[in-house]
């Protein structure tokens, strides 16, 4: 059984969608409000919530509770890793993260809001940073570096991404061969800020990622979920989209 049915004869609320439907087939015209980059792909099928704040919960809060520790624990992050921070809002994770890899590793935080870069921008400075750059991204693309990671971060941001399986396509050269996109997000609908993890997983597989380990994180908002490469990058044309029913 393939990874992607795997996850599918698990999901049972789940209902794909296939891409060249009739949704698919209107013509341009139906695509007009999303990138050019973004219309190979299917839409997603289920609501986008809105970035309201760059940041989850206070710095103190979340420390005061180790999820910074605890997450990059489990995520099996070291000293020496080049790790990415998707989303990376405040920088929250950027400098726990940078500080944990150290001088011989690497960090790189993006984002898409050019004002959100800019003032991490600076943080990153007057912290003196030296293992960490920043770079700004888009909603379906960020814009990383081919072969570049063996951690990509993704805390409480992804249902927040409007084009997920043109991001999640766009993502995977980025990742080392044995690399993994960890994801940390709340177990509730995407329009209330969370993703339900039978259909992360799902868009996920769509793509050409398994599913390695989903661990309860209360202290973090919901769950933690290590994903990995597992094939070649489908064609867009070819991906189907998940839809919780």
């Amino acid at each position: 059984m393939s990874a992607l049915r795997a996850v599918i004869a698990i999901a049972g609320a789940i209902t794909l969608i296939p891409a060249l439907g009739a949704c698919h087939m209107l013509g341009a015209a139906d695509d007009a409000d999303r990138p050019a980059s973004s219309r190979p792909f299917p839409r997603a099928d289920r609501p986008v919530a809105p970035i309201v704040s760059t940041r989850w919960s206070t710095e103190e809060a979340r420390d005061r509770v180790n999820e910074a520790e605890d997450i990059m624990d489990r995520a099996g992050i070291r000293p020496g890793m080049t790790v990415a921070d998707i989303g990376a809002g405040e920088g929250y994770y950027t400098v726990r993260l940078a500080k944990r890899v150290g001088p011989t590793g690497r960090v790189l935080a993006e984002d898409i809001m050019p004002e959100t870069i800019d003032a991490l921008g600076r943080r990153i400075n007057r912290e003196d940073w030296k293992n960490v750059s920043v770079k700004l991204g888009t909603a379906d693309d960020p814009k990383l570096p081919a072969d570049s990671f063996d951690r990509v971060m993704m805390v409480h941001m992804y249902h927040e991404i409007s084009e997920p399986y043109a991001f999640l396509w766009h993502l995977f050269p980025a990742l080392k061969k044995d690399g993994e996109i960890i994801v940390v997000d709340a177990d509730r609908p995407t329009e209330q800020h969370g993703t339900p993890p039978r259909l992360l997983a799902c868009e996920f597989a769509a793509v050409g990622y398994r599913l390695e380990q989903m661990i309860p994180k209360p202290t973090a908002g919901g769950y933690m979920a290590r994903f990995r490469k597992i094939a070649a990058r489908p064609d867009p044309a070819s991906i189907v989209a998940c839809a919780m029913r």
